[in-house]
């Protein structure tokens, strides 16, 4: 039996340390340009390193990025395994 693939979640809802990849953003063009300012779009590995209040501060790649709860709440991320988690 294949392994099933992992159900999207809010990004909000991954502890410190997580890994996960960018599967949807929810918000309109202008939210998804800012977050690509940023470096992050749909398929980008991120890791939490810690919340803050309602948001979050993630890496991607040698990027550390602060997103406020308004946009955490619009991303949807597909957690990782360990193996898949990209190096910080």
């Amino acid at each position: 039996m294949a392994d099933a693939k992992p159900q999207p979640i809010p990004m909000a809802d991954l502890p410190v340390g997580a890994a996960a990849r960018i599967t949807q953003i929810r918000g309109g063009r202008e939210l998804a340009r800012r977050l690509l300012g940023l470096g992050l779009r749909v398929g980008s590995e991120v890791r939490v390193l810690h919340h803050r209040g309602g948001g979050l501060v993630v890496s991607s790649g040698e990027a550390r990025v602060a997103l406020g709860g308004g946009v955490v709440d619009k991303l949807w991320v597909e957690p990782l395994p360990d193996e898949q988690a990209p190096q910080t």
